[in-house]
């Protein structure tokens, strides 16, 4: 019997998300000036950060309303996909959200993000049962190092540090 993603497994995952942003501009923020591209923009990229912060705490203020049909097919995803897959889809979702205005779109909350990222994972993807925890296998979809990857951007040019774990 597979276990149901819950609410709080759902924001244990955006915690953990933005957790990993904050960590990251703390890491950049100590980073030598000449470890960055000279077309390095500081406040795009803090922004970009921002702005995904921004937009995740509006998504843990609306988490609970989520319905448990929702709550099931995103645990069949969970466990019929690659985290990886997974990791790049829900990445394509929040940019889409962080691009435009999100209080005023169709990704305003919690569920409408996971009914995108439903739509996107269903039109793109042959499933593949994948052993774990559906909860588990969530917190592995996005890296904790760089988790916007902005590191791998060829105008940031500072690349993900040496013994870091994804």
């Amino acid at each position: 019997m597979v276990k149901l993603l819950t609410a709080e497994d759902l924001r244990a995952f955006f915690r953990g998300f933005a957790a990993a942003i904050e960590l990251d501009q703390i890491r950049v923020d100590t980073l030598p000036a000449h470890r960055f591209h000279h077309e390095y923009s500081d406040s795009v990229w803090r922004s970009w950060r921002n702005t995904h912060l921004r937009y995740l705490n509006q998504l843990l203020l609306t988490l609970d309303m989520i319905p448990p049909a929702e709550l099931e097919k995103l645990t069949w995803i969970a466990t019929n996909h690659e985290p990886a897959f997974l990791g790049e889809a829900t990445l394509n979702v929040f940019a889409e959200a962080a691009t435009s205005s999100a209080e005023m779109n169709d990704l305003a909350t919690a569920k409408l993000f996971f009914d995108r990222f439903i739509e996107v994972v269903m039109r793109s993807s042959n499933p593949k049962l994948v052993d774990g925890d559906a909860a588990a296998l969530m917190m592995r979809w996005l890296p904790v190092t760089d988790p916007l990857r902005i590191a791998q951007d060829p105008e940031c040019g500072y690349r993900i540090p040496l013994g870091c774990v994804n």
